[in-house]
């Protein structure tokens, strides 16, 4: 078991791995959770990966879960990781301290992914993954790929107000990864207008007398499944253009954030193509407004 004190750090900095660590590649990968099983997916050699979490499968949950398929998902017990006895875990999971307490007297060498709240984030969370495996070439060639992407991305000079409104009213305020991704694409976020923190709750009443241009909403709630999903279809707000985005691609930092960012700008631009021009004539193959 190899013992790698500082490699969370150093490696989540984008820092070199030491020497040490450069020539082997770890064979026996565990991921701990739904994000570091995406950047092993898009990094890792599959012969690599030794077990990931059970949400790696979910396509509402992981953007990357057919490339999961036929790979060791995990129940989610310290018991199963020491049974495999890796040599590199990926993406620290804060909240279960009994795990952690349970792996770490192992000294198991571990990467720490905190959520990415910026596209630099993401980065450097790359970089960090890929160098901790042993394809630090394939890190930055992702990297590339996704730079290009969001360098073709139209950028609209006012886009709008929108409001990334989710299940139960909760709105997604700045400092974000959500909301750097609106800016991306030229839009205001409602909840910095609203001087609202991070995750707050906003009623329907509320949403109106604030009027936004658009509502960002998980395309899982495209139907109403309880009483969450519900209020998303309220007629008080049917007259509100909807920007629908799988959760899939939200729910972490990673190569589906571009997916994301390139679906926004193209739903923005056909909303504006399709808005009434002067006299009230509309495009007659526009859909109409939700």
């Amino acid at each position: 078991m190899a013992v790698v004190s500082a490699l969370a750090g150093s490696a989540l900095a984008g820092a070199p791995l030491p020497p040490a660590h450069r020539a082997a590649a770890p064979k026996r990968i565990v991921s701990l959770n739904l994000c570091a099983d995406q950047y092993l997916l898009a990094l890792a050699d599959r012969s690599q990966i030794a077990g990931l979490t059970r949400n790696a499968t979910s396509t509402e949950m992981s953007a990357a879960a057919a490339q999961a398929r036929g790979l060791p998902i995990l129940r989610g017990s310290a018991e199963e990781v020491l049974a495999i006895d890796p040599d590199l875990i990926v993406g620290v999971p804060a909240r279960r301290s009994g795990m952690m307490a349970a792996l770490s007297r192992e000294h198991y060498a571990m990467v720490d992914l905190k959520p990415a709240s910026t596209y630099a984030d993401i980065v450097a969370q790359i970089r960090a993954v890929a160098g901790a495996i042993g394809h630090p070439r394939r890190g930055e060639a992702l990297i590339a790929r996704m730079d290009r992407a969001l360098a073709t991305l139209p950028r609209p000079h006012r886009a709008g107000v929108a409001a990334y409104y989710q299940r139960r009213g909760y709105l997604t305020g700045t400092g974000t990864l959500i909301d750097e991704l609106m800016v991306r694409v030229g839009l205001a976020n409602l909840a910095g207008k609203l001087d609202k923190p991070a995750l707050s709750q906003l009623t329907l009443e509320e949403l109106m007398v604030a009027q936004p241009d658009y509502l960002i909403v998980e395309s899982a709630s495209d139907r109403v499944v309880d009483q969450g999903t519900e209020m998303l279809h309220h007629p008080l707000l049917r007259n509100i253009r909807r920007l629908h985005i799988p959760q899939a691609w939200t729910v972490c930092g990673g190569p589906a954030y571009v997916d994301a960012a390139r679906s926004l700008a193209r739903q923005i631009a056909d909303a504006g193509a399709c808005a009434p021009a002067p006299g009230g004539r509309v495009n007659i193959r526009c859909p109409a407004a939700p």
